[in-house]
């Protein structure tokens, strides 16, 4: 099919665009009534006028509440000066915020050159993948995290690595699955960088312990430890290792383990090659898809973490691999087995997520230089790193134009097409859950409750 050539046919194909993800988000994929933002803000609401305690507080009428490390209820208590549709309006806010920071670092100044028609279509592309939809719709924070975590890998890249860190340390605070980045920042051997992000850490988790002793004491002592409080892990929206194994009916935590030695030893082997490579852009984007495989409890809207693993391909001219990859992310399918995943078929099915997850881990291209475009040489604004002899960098790159159906492949990941990413290669535990089950089938597509 032939993109329109002209201004008129490219605003009927927006329009036609719009009214079907509008359509498709309306009717699909029910709305889950920003449930975590009312977590949040009921829990500091009444920690604050209340007096009542931080973890103890529920949802009227459910069982959920507070799972966080106490900074970030320290972090969230502006929202104790806000009523909760106030709350609802700046989140939303801060979330468009944080998606266009992630979106600016991933593709770089590629997205200029697919003007106004090419951002439409790249938002209606956004608007259609679920891990994003259930962030808005919940009001979840993991956009934010993953803003501060790429900023980091922008430092690094460009050379400006004194503050280099910091973004990751606060995301650890918030919540404890960024950590492994720091764990990259020790395998590209970058002690600077893995020391500001432990500091930063350390002294948000410490300035919480000053603020709020008593939710820091019950908080590492014992709602740490205690993963009934995040949910179920059977459940179907768990798509990291341990929901596999669980939807198995297996509960040997020592088969878990296991499984979780053999992801970290792939990441570390595949993360030092490619930051020897130079590749901080892929070597990030491996250590999110790490931290969904690992962790205890991935629900679907913390799959934003594999946004940069679609620009990775993109930029190494996989463009059709990404947008199909990316098109089984916003379909939903995995709720087809929400009641029953037995047999071949819920094995495969239920998991599709966590296969699309580890086959990204196996296979990412690492070290691969941005595919260059025939007749046009590389933008005079490319951003090239401060050389260094202890570690290589990235560059900055700008896009390439490419063929058509490269360009609206990338729009369908999110990102431009060519050999431009924010961060593509220069030429050379706590439980991640905010929410407890309160029924048998809490979180569902036509439930409100996540965590």
């Amino acid at each position: 099919m032939r993109a329109p050539g002209t201004d008129r046919g490219r605003l009927l194909l927006v329009l036609a665009a719009v009214t079907a993800v509008t359509v498709f988000t309306a009717t699909v994929p029910l709305l889950r009534d920003w449930f975590d933002l009312r977590v949040y803000h009921g829990a500091v609401d009444t920690w604050v006028h209340h007096g009542g305690r931080l973890y103890d507080y529920r949802v009227p009428g459910t069982a959920y509440g507070f799972t966080y490390p106490p900074f970030a209820a320290v972090a969230m208590l502006p929202m104790a000066l806000l009523d909760l549709r106030a709350a609802i309006a700046v989140g939303l806010l801060l979330n468009l915020a944080a998606l266009a920071v992630v979106v600016r670092l991933l593709t770089g100044r590629a997205w200029r050159r697919h003007g106004w028609y090419g951002c439409a279509l790249g938002a209606c592309a956004l608007a259609l993948f679920e891990p994003l939809r259930d962030t808005f719709s919940f009001g979840q924070v993991n956009l934010l995290l993953l803003a501060l975590v790429l900023v980091d890998a922008w430092l690094l890249a460009t050379g400006r690595e004194r503050w280099a860190g910091a973004g990751i340390g606060l995301a650890a605070a918030v919540k404890l699955t960024p950590a492994i980045f720091i764990g990259l920042l020790l395998l590209a051997r970058r002690g600077r960088a893995a020391a500001v992000a432990t500091v930063v850490a350390l002294t948000a988790t410490g300035f919480a312990a000053l603020v709020a002793p008593d939710a820091s004491r019950f908080y590492w002592t014992d709602a740490l430890w205690d993963t009934s409080r995040v949910g179920r892990l059977d459940y179907v929206s768990n798509q990291s290792l341990q929901g596999i194994l669980a939807r198995l009916g297996e509960t040997d935590r020592a088969l878990w383990a296991v499984a979780v030695l053999l992801t970290l030893g792939v990441w570390a082997v595949r993360a030092r090659r490619a930051v020897a490579a130079g590749d901080w852009a892929a070597a990030f984007a491996l250590t999110g898809l790490t931290a969904c495989l690992v962790s205890p409890i991935t629900w679907v809207h913390h799959l934003v973490w594999l946004l940069p693993s679609f620009a990775v391909l993109v930029r190494t001219g996989h463009p059709r691999i990404a947008g199909a990859l990316y098109a089984v992310l916003c379909t939903s399918v995995v709720w087809l087995w929400f009641d029953d995943a037995s047999g071949v078929d819920g094995f495969l099915g239920s998991n599709l997520y966590t296969w699309v997850t580890l086959g990204l881990l196996l296979r990412l291209p690492v070290g691969q230089p941005a595919v260059a475009r025939p007749n046009r040489a590389r933008s005079a604004n490319a951003i090239e790193p401060a050389p260094s002899p202890a570690a290589p960098r990235m560059a900055q790159v700008s896009s390439q134009p490419g063929p058509s159906a490269s360009g609206a492949t990338a729009a369908a990941t999110g990102a431009a097409s060519g050999p431009g990413c924010g961060l593509a290669r220069s030429a050379s535990s706590e439980p991640t859950g905010s929410t407890r089950p309160a029924a048998p089938n809490p979180q569902s597509s036509r439930a409100r409750a996540s965590s």
